[in-house]
């Protein structure tokens, strides 16, 4: 399924956290919090300003991009979950 998003909202994949910690403790499932990194998999046109112009968005396809704990919807395409998000909720990209 080929999904584009909207106008300022990004398609965003977390990438998945350590499951143990520095000093080799495995966390369980229950006990890991959902990370805020991800890969954007997708992004909308741009933000729509009032006069009709559009501005592009800064982050595009392929970037590792950090965001809130609870930023974003969480959706479900093709068995894989994903999180739609505007461009704003993204707090920077990683080099």
């Amino acid at each position: 399924m080929k999904f584009k998003p909207l106008h300022d909202r990004v398609l965003v994949q977390r990438v998945e956290s350590e499951e143990k910690t520095a000093s080799g403790i495995i966390i369980p499932d229950t006990a890991q919090e959902k990370p805020m990194q991800g890969k954007v998999i997708a992004v909308g046109s741009g933000a729509k300003a009032d006069n009709g112009t559009v501005t592009a968005l800064d982050v595009k396809e392929g970037d590792s991009v950090l965001f809130g704990k609870w930023s974003g919807t969480e959706i479900k395409l093709d068995g894989t979950e994903y999180l739609i998000m505007k461009e704003s909720d993204i707090m920077g990209i990683l080099g």
